[in-house]
């Protein structure tokens, strides 16, 4: 048994959490400005109102759980990203006061909205960002970081800043198609059909641009046997990518959001198979920058007690508020 390789689906598994449950609320402030001001937005608003502090729980698992397990890739990713995690928190941080305020201070509620938005952006755009950063490979000198202040920002990291903007849209939009009814229902689906064109177009470049961004990505996607353990990836991909547009023309409620869900799945098995065994790419492993084994165990332990807790209480708030929004809230 690896505890390595164990703390690396553990922190893997994080991340995914998070970027499904808190990029449909991140998504929902992205369309936020394509809603009507008053009972659109509000409803909108509401659909997330029970949950969304709760989704970044799985944030701070991840980010905690790699200074823990894998110190030195923690002490090599922020030196290199340190303006993206700025903005993100930033943006999240604008985003949470936003959505508290909006109700208690009406007179400024244009301005609040702004902010939700703004901050849903920012933070969503420097995520995307931050994962293209570390694709791109970061320079590393001695087991520091090694580069400019500016490396993370490229041609590259911009399109994967905008395929996570585009993704959270269509996670927020589907997740709408499902919680709203009427008139709120008919407009999510339509910018539902959008952003699923976006995400599965710009998802479509970023792939093609890894065979090009490095020699050893195009070895492991292109040559076999390589090959024909990635091959399944973009043809399940490509499926759910149809099943899933199908979903959103065809009236269903909860399918295109569980549908969205399994397509970032398999993008980030793509994203996996890319890097594996780089945790910071191109020279550091996750055995390289793994903590000493006690420290593992100690860590996890930790984990096997809170982690089914977190799942637990985050499964009961949904099971909770699993039904439709109206204008009082869910029902």
């Amino acid at each position: 048994m690896d505890l390595t390789v164990i703390w690396a689906f553990i922190i893997a598994f994080a991340v995914f959490a998070y970027v499904v449950m808190d990029g449909f609320d991140l998504g929902i402030g992205i369309l936020f400005p394509t809603f009507g001001v008053g009972r659109g937005r509000d409803r909108a608003m509401n659909s997330i109102a029970p949950v969304w502090d709760g989704n970044e729980t799985w944030l701070v698992l991840g980010g905690g759980g790699l200074m823990a397990a894998f110190p030195l890739a923690y002490a090599v990713i922020l030196p290199a990203t340190y303006p993206l995690i700025i903005a993100m928190l930033l943006g999240l941080v604008f985003r949470g006061v936003a959505f508290e305020y909006r109700w208690r201070d009406p007179n400024h509620r244009a301005f609040w909205d702004a902010a939700f938005t703004g901050g849903s952006f920012v933070a969503a755009m420097a995520q995307g960002m931050t994962l293209g950063a570390l694709l791109q490979g970061i320079e590393v000198a001695d087991r520091s970081y090694a580069g400019s202040w500016f490396d993370w920002f490229t041609p590259y990291t911009l399109l994967c800043g905008l395929g996570t903007v585009a993704g959270y849209a269509l996670l927020g939009a589907t997740w709408l198609i499902w919680k709203l009814d009427g008139e709120g229902q008919v407009h999510a689906r339509q910018l539902a059909l959008r952003a699923a064109v976006a995400t599965i177009l710009l998802m479509g470049a970023v792939s093609l641009y890894n065979i090009f961004l490095n020699a050893e990505y195009a070895d492991r996607w292109l040559t076999a046997p390589e090959i024909y353990f990635a091959a399944p990836v973009p043809i399940l991909t490509g499926l759910i990518a149809f099943s899933m547009i199908q979903a959103i023309r065809k009236d269903r409620n909860s399918k295109p959001f569980w549908l969205a869900i399994a397509l970032f799945f398999f993008g980030m098995a793509g994203l996996g198979f890319t890097m594996w065994p780089y945790v910071v790419p191109p020279g550091i492993t996750i055995w390289d920058a793994a903590a000493p084994e006690r420290s593992q165990i100690f860590m996890l332990i930790g984990v096997a007690i809170t982690m089914p807790l977190i799942i637990g209480y985050t499964a009961w708030a949904y099971w909770v508020f699993r039904g439709k929004v109206d204008d009082e809230g869910y029902h």
